[in-house]
């Protein structure tokens, strides 16, 4: 079992991040059959406007959430993207391989581009195809992804397949995506549950960061969007309350427990009640990560020799399939 994944360095990250991904990231590590390469996408991130200083920040501060997390480099091969030139070569022969069709079939563009969709860049528009190098460059079988993201494994799958029968082998593995379960792959905002949290959001108030201090956390769950009524005992009466929801989804998650168990804690309490042990709930579990973080986000010599020992690694596991990709299409003589 091979598992490769990636997260864009565009910023701080927040309470969706850590429990839709990268605490799954940290729980793949108990896989002892599994080797595990997870990546900065920075690659990805100059598809739009991006200012060089900030990026390069970003990939520090969010090299030094993944660690504090609890990403361990030495289970895992952890990397900046754009320090692994392989991703970006084999991109041109997949591009080469990937038909016009399926790309424009490719909902995330049509959502991410708008209605300017003429002035989007071409790397917006093929970055499908670098998603599909980055997991094919190693040979993943599996791919953490959101339900939002797996049009774009099952386009790495049509890739690999043509690929292998442009040149009359089985090269590259067919990836399979890996979709979480539970209300922990999707963290919904603090101000309107029917959106994700994010960090492109213009209020502040619709997410826990995980830089934000104890107290800052406290008032955003005091102020977060609920209803009048009071929690159930089962989970199906949550159905119609999407806010209600999304705050017993994120209690069992931090708590490492059911949102049933949550609700039999609970119910019959209104919020006045319930969002008072959510808040202590979430000091408790992201208290430990910011301070860690903090404490790592000041030192970038350590931050440089993980991520510098990380490329090697990931740069002497992908030569050997970009060799054989050359060779396949005749360009090694």
């Amino acid at each position: 079992m091979r598992i490769v994944s990636g997260i864009q360095p565009t910023g701080s990250l927040h309470l969706g991040n850590l429990l839709g991904a990268i605490l799954r990231w940290v729980e793949m590590q108990e896989e002892a059959e599994a080797s595990r390469f997870f990546f900065l996408a920075d690659l990805h991130a100059i598809t739009v406007d991006t200012d060089p200083a900030a990026l390069r920040d970003n990939v520090y501060d969010m090299t030094a959430a993944l660690l504090a997390s609890g990403v361990d480099p030495d289970r895992s091969v952890l990397f900046a993207h754009s320090d692994v030139p392989a991703h970006a070569e084999l991109q041109w022969m997949l591009g080469c391989i990937a038909r016009m069709g399926w790309l424009s079939r490719m909902t995330q563009f049509k959502a991410k581009s708008g209605k300017n969709r003429e002035k989007a860049s071409v790397g917006l528009y093929s970055y499908p195809v670098l998603q599909a190098a980055d997991v094919m460059l190693y040979q993943a079988t599996h791919v953490p992804v959101g339900e939002d993201q797996k049009q774009h494994i099952e386009l790495a799958r049509d890739i690999a397949d043509a690929f292998n029968h442009r040149v009359g082998e089985e090269l590259f593995t067919a990836p399979a995506p890996y979709i979480g379960t539970g209300r922990a792959a999707r963290v919904m905002s603090l101000r309107d549950a029917s959106n994700k949290m994010s960090k492109s959001d213009p209020s502040d108030m619709s997410r826990i960061n995980l830089i934000d201090d104890d107290d800052t956390i406290r008032t955003k769950i005091k102020k977060a969007r609920t209803d009048p009524e009071p929690l159930p005992d089962t989970l199906d009466a949550l159905d119609e309350r999407p806010e209600a929801r999304n705050l017993v989804g994120i209690m069992a998650a931090v708590t490492g427990r059911s949102e049933d168990a949550v609700l039999a804690d609970h119910a019959g309490q209104g919020f006045g009640a319930f969002k008072p042990a959510l808040a202590d709930a979430l000091v408790a579990r992201l208290a430990p990560i910011r301070d860690r973080l903090e404490a790592l986000r000041g030192d970038r010599a350590h931050l440089d020799s993980v991520l510098d020992a990380g490329a090697a690694k990931a740069r002497e596991a992908a030569q050997p399939t970009l060799e054989k990709a050359y060779r396949a299409l005749g360009l090694r003589r």
